[in-house]
């Protein structure tokens, strides 16, 4: 149902989408955009030790997109790269194989897009923002072994 796509939780996470901010002097950028709907998230780390020290975002985006980068907005700073990759993983396997919601404190407000697993054509824009961070940490060096690109 449609409603469930635009819950109450879902378009509050949109709403609370920090401003644009881009990094001046990044380690790192990237911009990953969605083909079935045009949806744009921009993304800017400076990473210190393995950890996240500053994150700057700009996303122009539907509402699930905005959603999704909103949430990461307000939680990545601090967040080590190794978390940031089974974030990523883990946000996959709950919209396109039916996984669970990303767990702990850090990443709980992620549990509202869980019905987005029923409209496969919004994955992408909703998965834009933990493409972008991971790239990022691709650029960086920063790869788990073994883990799929």
């Amino acid at each position: 149902m449609l409603s469930d796509l635009y819950s109450e939780r879902i378009l509050d996470a949109a709403a609370a989408i920090p401003p644009a901010r881009r990094l001046s002097a990044p380690d790192a950028s990237a911009t990953k955009t969605s083909r079935v709907c045009g949806s744009e998230v921009s993304v800017d780390l400076v990473m210190k030790d393995g950890v996240v020290a500053d994150f700057g975002m700009e996303a122009r985006a539907c509402a699930l997109g905005q959603a999704s980068a909103s949430i990461v907005a307000r939680n990545i700073v601090g967040a080590r790269a190794e978390e940031l990759y089974a974030l990523r993983d883990r946000m996959r396997a709950m919209l396109k194989e039916g996984g669970p919601a990303p767990a702990g404190a850090r990443w709980k407000e992620l549990q509202s897009l869980i019905a987005i697993r029923d409209y496969p054509q919004r994955h992408a824009s909703t998965l834009l923002v933990f493409e972008a961070v991971c790239a990022c940490l691709d650029d960086l060096g920063m790869r788990r072994k073994g883990a799929d690109a």
